[in-house]
């Protein structure tokens, strides 16, 4: 995982010894005071037109204030913490070649958005280019009046390590992550914490009537894994299950996909690269909540072994599916683990995936879709709000639920023809696999949010604030807010 090193340090940002200057400034008629101890700096930048807009990014040369190579972007006017994070991320995303780079805001009071813009904007994929890129820094220092705590600054680097653990996973080719190499690499990135991990093979899955993930599975010579990652403290006071999708490359199955539509498709794992990092980074900090990942892993492959449309699966909680377009693959696989998680009867459920196309037509590509329960789902909005990730709730229409019905199942996949509502759709139909809070056939459900990332999870795209092209790591940061509030 590439992302900076990050120290922090209250002496003023031109004693640094750092290779480059980073300032994240607002417009120049606000940064008056800001620029006070920096000499021959405002007229430079009035010179250069810095316009202080939101994440505008400059070099500058002014050698009166300091002789270190000097950058400034932008925060907006009257910044707040995202405008912030954003600005410093796009900051560090933008200068490279400097091992170690000075980071400040100083018409801005506090030092955590900095701290989190100057991670998230400083992670860097190892790639397979015969030359690298440009280095990004590898240590950021952070200059601010007041030295934050050390479980301050874990909870950052955490934080980071979560955002670059599911960009490095997501960016891997596919031929290098089937579902057996994520288990794999799923146990080395939990080495050394308080985290147990089971792997179900095939084997294990046909024994556990798994007909989703197996079904999802069968057209690919690599067989599916389904992983529970569970972390555990004593003094946990709540237990959330985190259910990620995870289809190591999707072809959409016979179902086949245009040319078009398959380029990306190593990012359909996306969710469970989400669920894996999120359970990590609550061990890293010894969160007080019990966390337990389920990553629903297969490949969505084309064969002579391929399930069919119209071929019926017999799911985990034993309810039966009609096929109708092997491409609605990633309800079929977390059916199956929500069903699983149900089965331990956490206080709360959350899944996410890339599940709909029909989420980007609905919301674009930076809003994630939410649907659940009114309340939990008001709480992760909240949550979701205050890490500055973009979300929106949409509903889960009971009128629907007869578009759900088979003639010869339980229920059917998809709506063939019918492209309405297809996110809606898709919630409705795991809304089912999600078990009782009790015994009783009237129990209510446990509380369960769902979270539609098809949008959000990677970006096509020139690269913005501290996310470039690919994988973002959409409601990474989020989740890990919320499944540690559980009990607030």
């Amino acid at each position: 995982m590439s992302f900076p090193d990050l120290e922090f340090r209250t002496s003023p940002i031109r004693e640094s010894d750092a290779e480059a200057i980073l300032l994240a400034l607002p417009p120049l008629d606000d940064a008056a005071d800001a620029l006070a101890e920096w000499p021959g700096l405002h007229d430079a930048l009035e010179a250069v037109g810095f316009t202080g807009a939101r994440s505008s990014y400059l070099r500058v040369a002014a050698p009166e204030a300091t002789r270190l190579p000097l950058a400034v972007v932008g925060t907006g006017t009257s910044p707040g913490e995202q405008d912030v994070r954003t600005a410093v991320g796009a900051g560090v995303r933008s200068l490279t070649g400097f091992d170690t780079v000075a980071v400040a805001a100083p018409a801005f009071e506090g030092w955590r958005a900095v701290a989190e813009g100057a991670t998230l904007g400083g992670y860097r994929f190892d790639s397979y280019k015969s030359t690298p890129p440009p280095a990004r820094a590898a240590t950021v220092v952070v200059h601010g009046e007041t030295r934050p705590d050390g479980g301050e600054l874990e909870a950052v680097r955490a934080d980071a390590e979560a955002m670059a653990l599911v960009k490095d996973l997501s960016t891997m080719p596919a031929d290098r992550l089937g579902p057996a190499d994520f288990a794999d690499r799923t146990r080395e990135y939990v080495a050394g914490l308080p985290v147990s991990v089971d792997v179900f093979d095939e084997t294990d899955l046909e024994e556990g009537g798994f007909g989703g993930i197996l079904g999802v599975g069968r057209g690919s010579s690599r067989p599916p894994r389904l992983v529970r990652v569970d972390y555990s403290p004593a003094d946990a006071a709540a237990h959330v299950a985190v259910v990620g999708k995870g289809i190591t490359f999707d072809t959409g199955g016979l179902s086949l996909k245009p040319p078009a539509s398959m380029v990306g498709m190593k990012y359909d794992m996306c969710g469970a690269a989400t669920a894996l990092a999120v359970v990590r980074a609550l061990a890293r900090v010894g969160a007080p909540v019990r966390a337990t990942a389920w990553l629903c892993l297969a490949d969505n492959m084309p064969s002579g072994s391929a399930t069919r449309p119209g071929d019926v699966l017999t799911m985990r909680n034993g309810s039966t599916v009609e096929v109708l377009n092997t491409d609605a693959e990633g309800r079929l696989v977390l059916a199956d683990g929500l069903a699983a998680a149900s089965a331990e009867s956490p206080d709360l459920i959350v899944d996410v995936a890339t599940l709909t196309g029909a989420i980007s037509v609905a919301l674009g590509n930076r809003h994630t879709g939410v649907m659940g329960d009114d309340t939990a789902v008001a709480r992760f909005l909240a949550d979701a709000a205050a890490t500055g990730e973009d979300a929106w709730q949409l509903p889960l229409p009971e009128h629907m639920e007869e578009e759900l019905d088979s003639p010869v199942a339980d229920m059917q996949n998809a709506k063939i023809g019918d492209p309405a509502g297809g996110s809606l759709f898709a919630g409705l139909f795991l809304r089912r696999f999600v078990g009782r809070a009790a015994d009783a056939e009237d129990a209510p459900r446990i509380p369960w949010v769902h979270l539609d990332i098809a949008g959000s999870g990677w970006h096509k795209g020139g690269g913005y604030g501290f996310t470039d092209k690919g994988a973002t790591g959409a409601t990474v940061r989020a989740l890990i807010r919320f499944v540690a509030g559980t009990t607030r």
